[in-house]
């Protein structure tokens, strides 16, 4: 069987797993390693590259891995040809896709994670069979990908959908992008943690509920620029918040997409978990060599 060897790069974790062609990850060939705290950018490289090499040599005798695929946070340049995720700061304009591609001898392709969720959220999860529609993570970070007339946009470096920088508060925190009051500045994992003193999950009622109130604004935004009915929102922070944060969430929206063409705007969960990640890098690595996703690339 020809499989996808899949990667999630994140602020709090390294992941990889085999996926087939149909978006599923073989049982048993997930790993993860914590995100080191350094600024050697050697020492992270390293982390990733024994976490490949042990997932790789999973690998059943008769299965063979044609592609790598990965998922990671951004901003990007080139397309993945180098990244400089905000939560990493070892790496700034990192050559991830050509030192991946030296050490598995793979075709590999590079997408921001968020972009790559949202890939899977349109091939196997709650926007499957959906030409247009934006996804969203609300995690450490937080980030997005749009899907449009059946298209994941890139734009001109491949960071289009980037949601955690649209402006929710103008007068707000400062954001690690050197802007103020943007979404992931007040409603990330990260951001909850600075502002309470303790992780999103410990956050009360009041914080929940004011952090899906900026998520349903800035979903409500899109909308009203992209014409799109349905948000699918995951991440840690998004999914642990549940049925408060998603209700908040809905009513902001609702009052602020006003328009005929957007009124009644979906924002669903995500379908797909702790999956998600994963199957979305296999789709960006799936959607390189032309197999079908559901989805065109940009």
């Amino acid at each position: 069987m020809d499989l996808c060897l899949a990667v999630d790069i994140g602020g709090t974790k390294f992941a990889a797993a085999l996926a087939t062609p149909e978006g599923e990850l073989q049982a048993g060939s997930s790993r993860w390693v914590p995100t080191r705290q350094t600024m050697e950018p050697g020492e992270l490289w390293s982390d990733l590259l024994s976490l490949v090499e042990l997932v790789s040599a999973q690998a059943a005798r008769s299965d063979r891995i044609v592609v790598c695929g990965v998922g990671c946070g951004g901003p990007m340049a080139g397309r993945g040809a180098s990244v400089s995720p905000l939560n990493i700061p070892a790496w700034r304009g990192f050559p991830l896709s050509v030192m991946l591609a030296e050490a598995t001898r793979l075709p590999v392709a590079v997408d921001n994670d968020a972009k790559a969720l949202t890939l899977a959220e349109g091939w196997t999860g709650a926007a499957q069979g959906r030409s247009s529609y934006l996804g969203m993570v609300v995690s450490t970070g937080v980030g997005g990908g749009i899907v449009l007339d059946g298209r994941l946009l890139g734009g001109d470096e491949g960071n289009a959908g980037h949601i955690g920088h649209v402006v929710v508060e103008p007068d707000g925190r400062a954001c690690m992008c050197g802007g103020q009051g943007c979404l992931e500045a007040e409603a990330s994992g990260s951001a909850i943690a600075a502002v309470t003193g303790r992780p999103p999950a410990e956050a009360p009622l009041l914080i929940v509920e004011r952090t899906g109130r900026l998520v349903g604004r800035a979903v409500a935004s899109v909308a009203n620029l992209l014409d799109l009915s349905l948000a699918v929102v995951a991440g840690s922070v998004a999914l642990g918040f549940g049925a408060p944060f998603l209700a908040a969430a809905l009513e902001e929206s609702g009052q602020r997409a006003r328009l005929d063409f957007i009124r009644g705007t979906h924002i669903r969960p995500g379908a797909l978990g702790a999956a998600g990640p994963l199957v979305g890098a296999a789709a960006v690595g799936w959607l390189h060599i032309g197999a079908s996703t559901g989805c065109r690339p940009s």
